[in-house]
């Protein structure tokens, strides 16, 4: 239960101070409109073709945004010369990671919440699958792809080019999330008789989630003593 509420505090802390500033949630959202806009000018609206290519543009607006917030989760730390108070404080190095990850998680939920809409709109897309499943989707991609990206993104922290090395380790890791996401997605917007197929897709990316954030929680005190 410390753990917990250490966690909920420090990503409380990092909410706070982003709602101060608002310079990644902004930077984030920009991106994701520019995005969307620049993708609708490139396909017809009125192409039915074009619907296939909707959830491949949700997931590059998701996986993008997610790393602009990424890269500055453990770097603002550095710049600020708090992070080795937070490690020397009384506190487990597990509740950092669980912080940083619940921050960054609310946060590219708060972009998808503005982003997936107003692609919606643009594109003129009529959603005729299920709701439930589109949202469990995108939470479980998002889930796994901000858990794995948070641990490296406290791994790539001390590293001079950590901007660049981040998504050099996040991509490879991250792919089966990706290609399970957005295939899932594609039958959920597009193809609802497959849905067998989408609910074996969501069991792959459920496992590989739960995986990965037990291998990142487990390893985290490593990587924040280098």
């Amino acid at each position: 239960m410390n753990l917990i509420r250490t966690a909920l505090f420090l990503a409380k802390k990092d909410l706070y101070s982003e709602l101060k500033t608002k310079q990644i949630l902004t930077t984030q959202i920009i991106f994701a409109g520019l995005v969307i806009v620049v993708f609708s000018f490139a396909f017809d609206p009125a192409n039915n073709t074009t619907k296939d290519v909707i959830p491949g543009v949700i997931w590059v607006i998701i996986v993008f945004a997610g790393i602009l917030g990424l890269n500055r989760s453990f770097i603002s730390e550095q710049r600020n010369d708090t992070m080795q108070g937070l490690l020397v404080a009384p506190m487990e190095a597990a509740s950092i990671y669980l912080g940083k990850f619940l921050a960054n998680f609310t946060m590219m939920l708060v972009v998808e919440i503005v982003s997936i809409p107003f692609l919606f709109l643009l594109f003129d897309f009529k959603f005729l699958g299920s709701i439930p499943f589109f949202i469990l989707v995108v939470f479980l991609g998002s889930f796994g792809f901000i858990a794995i990206g948070t641990f490296l993104a406290a791994l790539a922290a001390n590293s001079k080019s950590s901007e660049m090395l981040l998504p050099l380790l996040l991509f490879p890791i991250t792919t089966p999330i990706l290609i399970g996401v957005v295939q899932a997605t594609k039958i959920i917007l597009t193809n609802m008789e497959k849905i067998s197929s989408a609910i074996a897709w969501i069991q792959l990316v459920t496992a590989y989630d739960m995986i990965f954030f037990v291998v990142c929680f487990l390893l985290i005190d490593y990587v924040l003593e280098v």
